[in-house]
């Protein structure tokens, strides 16, 4: 099959490779028909997540049709069209039972690496994302192994398009999450979200439908900022406004009262901080560049909620805790329980109340996939997100 693989720092390719077999009568195996590029497949390709090896297939968003089921498999069966979830869940174990199914206790086997990093316990394993997370090959591929089919498989019986419900198995969860994170008082929560990337975009579309009284959203990219425009979003464009007295003005003074950090650690930005950061990662002193979440605690109202989609890699430097302690700040953070959220949302976009295909601006096949990523990444031809046909 053709697959897209990392072969080292800003090198991807797309070779052919084995195709993928049943390792445990509990997998089955998933004949992609789309896959997308998310913005966290950046951290790899710049080389700022550990333990990826050459030849690594890529890709986390993804769905298709099931073509071989293991014997141990009841809930899917061959013809099934299935989404699944980014990260790899269980189902049985402790955090699993709680719903907080990115905490899955048994889907990592390398948790001791993961441990070794960050401490006394890990993650569950994700989709293409390092050996840190399990090393389960991705799906940026003509077939993917999917472990526990049972917990990761989520069929879609209506004639939604693909496009459609793609974005359930990662970025619309994601940016839901983080807005529900905020506990948002409806008709009075202003929510500010930082970054309007693809998970920005649908943290702010997600604040809206949770009833927030106003949604601001900040970034640097025009076209980014047009489209949270097109959906009501008061946008602030931080290379031209100083992001921290806007939102002060915006808010009369009393600032968000929650805000959502949905850019991570390759954060942009002005400033000592920001060069500091930017000189500190080249280095390898530290993981992660702060800019965004350095804003988000300095902006938020007291008593308010820093929600953390953005992903982070590791040890941070300069954080303002003295700032979040003396509001009384919430910060809440993590990877998404997208299992929990496939369901609700997959209702949400059969009412009408949503169509996430409003942040696709490239389709291309797989064989585009090198090109894109440095498109993506580097923000140019508007490019916003980017779906891959493995077939074309």
């Amino acid at each position: 099959m053709r697959a897209v693989l990392w072969q080292g720092t800003n090198h991807i390719g797309v070779e052919t490779v084995p195709d993928p077999t049943l390792l445990l009568q509990s997998d089955v195996i998933v004949r992609v028909t789309s896959t997308a590029i998310c913005g966290s497949d950046l951290h790899l390709l710049d080389g700022y997540i550990p333990s990826m090896e050459k030849g690594d297939i890529l890709g986390h968003e993804f769905m298709g049709e099931i073509v071989e089921v293991g014997r141990d498999v009841s809930k899917v069966k061959v013809g099934d069209r299935v989404i699944m979830p980014f990260n790899l869940a269980c189902g049985v174990c402790e955090p699993c039972q709680r719903g907080l199914f990115s905490a899955c206790d048994n889907s990592n086997p390398n948790h001791r690496m993961a441990e070794a990093l960050y401490g006394a316990t890990s993650a569950s394993g994700l989709f293409g994302y390092s050996h840190l997370f399990g090393g389960y090959a991705g799906g940026q591929a003509q077939f993917v192994r999917v472990p526990f089919a049972d917990v990761s498989c989520f069929p879609i019986q209506s004639d939604l398009r693909d496009d459609q419900v793609l974005f359930l198995t990662d970025i619309f969860p994601t940016g839901y999450q983080a807005a529900e994170n905020c506990g948002i008082q409806p008709g009075r929560d202003v929510v500010a979200v930082f970054g309007a990337g693809p998970v920005g975009q649908f943290a702010a579309r997600s604040a809206q439908m949770l009833g927030a009284a106003h949604v601001i959203v900040i970034d640097r990219v025009p076209e980014r900022l047009a489209l949270a425009e097109a959906a009501g979003m008061q946008t602030i464009n931080y290379e031209r406004e100083d992001v921290l007295v806007a939102l002060h003005e915006a808010t009369g003074g009393r600032g968000p009262d929650h805000t959502i950090d949905a850019v991570g650690l390759e954060a942009h930005g002005h400033g000592p901080g920001a060069l500091l950061d930017t000189a500190e990662q080249k280095l390898r002193l530290s993981f992660d560049r702060i800019t965004a979440l350095r804003w988000a605690i300095l902006s938020c109202a007291k008593g308010g909620t820093v929600s953390m989609p953005g992903v982070y890699g590791g040890l941070v430097d300069k954080l303002p805790l003295g700032s979040a302690f003396g509001k009384g700040l919430t910060l809440k953070m993590g990877q998404t329980h997208t299992h929990r959220y496939v369901r609700p949302l997959l209702s949400r976009i059969e009412g009408g109340e949503i169509d996430p295909s409003f942040v696709i601006t490239h389709r291309a096949p797989l064989s585009q996939a090198p090109d894109l990523y440095k498109t993506f990444r580097d923000k140019k031809d508007g490019c916003i997100k980017v779906v891959l046909d493995p077939w074309a």
